[in-house]
């Protein structure tokens, strides 16, 4: 009988890939999506083609700083539809195969299938995306989720790895902690503080002491990731967001807190009229302050009960953003609900 394995396709550059086939005169050359396409305003790169990349430009970075980088980059707006498009055009494609298919993003998604050849069949769903769509994709083999999705990045560009039981610790061993799916920096720097710099370390670390550092259920669950553990299924059912949001960069500082007040007032106000309209219960609200030049910060707040209700959703938010000191200029503001689960 086949055997059970689980495919992780990862979409190579997609904006970037998506905005180059509309413009095949980009082919080759740097290219920057993020904002409204304009790198001398506030904004955020949403993604980077490979050349684009040789200049350290990556995702999360201010757009100006992209620019700095690498100011012969070509920089393009935001199409949320179009990317949204070629998205459903490739997730369309996976579903032609004998497979579950789990959409994890517009550029990702996981398959569980049996085969006795994982790495063939990876291949063919490559090709048929790549036919269907002009996407290049990426994917990794694993037998479970977290194998298969950390294989994808051994698998970039265009590439096919497999990742298991087998060879975790000889792929994994001496990388560091933080390269772990699911390790932030922050976790990554608790660690180091502990002498656990590697992936090898933490799967030796002792679990009581992690169970000290990081909690009852996070230190436990940070072992078994070292050691690639996931009993997650691949499932088909449709992806739930945990939560909504709304958040505004500004071009000009804000400083008065008055006004901040009243710009996170606008967001929940916005924000509530969403959450209205989708029905589902809200039980905390997070603020979030982008201090200049560049550091961000969240509080939270629960609601008394679940609600959406714009009152209660905006006394929350209100109450969140009392936790911050405002004693720095802010460039962005951000205001999300959190579901009831």
């Amino acid at each position: 009988m086949a055997r059970p394995w689980v495919l992780h396709l990862d979409l190579d550059q997609f904006i970037a890939a998506v905005e180059v086939l509309r413009r095949p005169d980009l082919e080759g050359k740097p290219v920057v999506v993020g904002g409204d396409g304009d790198p001398t305003k506030r904004g955020v790169v949403s993604t980077a083609s490979y050349e684009a990349r040789r200049f350290g430009i990556h995702s999360g970075m201010p757009l100006r700083t992209a620019f700095a980088r690498c100011p012969d980059a070509v920089f393009l707006p935001v199409d949320a539809e179009a990317y949204l498009a070629s998205s459903q055009q490739v997730m369309d494609t996976l579903r032609t195969f004998p497979a579950v298919v789990e959409v994890a993003g517009w550029d990702e998604a996981f398959l569980g299938i049996r085969s006795d050849e994982p790495e063939a069949l990876a291949r063919r769903i490559q090709e048929a995306v790549r036919e269907r769509t002009r996407l290049w994709s990426s994917i990794g083999v694993g037998d479970n989720k977290l194998r298969a999705k950390t294989a994808t990045g051994f698998a970039k560009p265009r590439g096919v790895f497999r990742l298991t039981g087998e060879n975790w610790f000889g792929v994994m061993g001496h990388l560091p902690a933080g390269d772990l799916w699911g390790i932030g920096r922050k976790t990554a720097g608790k660690l180091d503080g502990l002498g656990i710099t590697t992936v090898a370390d933490l799967a030796r670390a002792d679990e009581e002491l992690l169970a000290e550092r990081f909690g009852p259920r996070t230190g436990p669950w940070l072992r078994a990731l070292s050691m690639g553990h996931d009993d997650r299924p691949v499932t088909d059912e449709p992806y739930e967001p945990r939560g909504r949001g709304r958040e505004h960069t500004y071009q000009e500082d804000l400083a008065d807190p008055g006004e901040i007040r009243r710009e996170v007032t606008a967001l929940a106000v916005r924000l509530a009229g969403e959450l209205a309209d989708d029905g589902r219960p809200v039980v905390r609200i997070v603020v979030k302050v982008r201090f200049a030049p560049f550091f961000t910060a969240t509080h939270g707040a629960p609601l008394p009960a679940p609600s959406t209700d714009p009152e209660t959703i905006v006394d929350a938010a209100l109450r969140a953003l009392e936790m911050f000191e405002l004693d720095r200029p802010v460039r962005l503001l951000g205001v999300r609900a959190e579901f009831a689960r």
